[in-house]
């Protein structure tokens, strides 16, 4: 998974015209941990989709653009559109994640 670490890295990664994941996360997170633990199995099994990480506090004003008040969060795009957005409170679990994704 891509990790991205500038602007212009999210922009070209938002910008493509396929589904693309966005995990905005950090590195003191105990649910980004949690998702850490689970987040290559889901990939996996949607390889058709483009994944890339973003750091939160590295990237707060992307964060708050997109709406990003809890971590982690997984944000849906294409053509640079969000198309949806799965809140922390629901990315916890790897099934909370699948049905998600299930649904796109």
């Amino acid at each position: 998974m891509k990790q991205v670490n500038t602007e212009q890295e999210y922009l070209e990664q938002i910008s493509q015209d396929e589904l693309t994941i966005g995990i905005f996360t950090t590195t003191w997170c105990p649910d980004c941990k949690r998702l850490g633990m689970f987040i290559d199995e889901v990939t996996e099994e949607h390889q058709e989709k483009q994944w890339f990480k973003i750091d939160r506090d590295e990237f707060p004003e992307i964060s708050d653009k997109q709406s990003v008040m809890g971590i982690p969060s997984l944000l849906v795009f294409k053509n640079g559109e969000k198309l949806a957005h799965l809140h922390s409170a629901n990315a916890k679990t790897t099934e909370a994640v699948k049905e998600f994704l299930n649904k796109l």
